[in-house]
């Protein structure tokens, strides 16, 4: 079998924005995504309640795609989740260097 270089794309994104940027990467390239409810804070999150300081809710989405893709596949999250401005959120790639549990994946991309 032929090996593929893999990369994980994770994303933080505002609540509500997990979907958007999950068929944004679909619609790139990735043949899906994983998307996890979250809390944060950041410098530029301080929401409060009555004086009460809240933490606000996130979606974590986690993209496993070839790395060759992984660029396109960024651009279009950041596109659909507004990641460049800020305090929407951040995503960033990290290299993968064994993966198991996705035969169909790597049988859809030749390896």
């Amino acid at each position: 079998m032929t090996e593929i270089s893999m990369s994980l794309i994770v994303s933080i994104v505002r609540k509500g924005w997990g979907s958007r940027a999950l068929q944004a990467s679909v619609d790139a390239g990735a043949r899906g995504g994983t998307v996890l409810a979250a809390r944060g804070a950041g410098i530029n999150e301080h929401e409060k309640i009555f004086g009460v300081a809240i933490e606000p809710e996130k979606e974590v989405l986690l993209t496993l795609v070839p790395a060759d893709r992984a660029s396109v596949i960024l651009d279009a999250i950041v596109q659909a989740a507004e990641l460049d401005a800020t305090g929407r959120g951040i995503a960033f790639v990290l290299p993968v260097d064994r993966v198991a549990g996705i035969a169909h994946f790597m049988r859809a991309f030749g390896a």
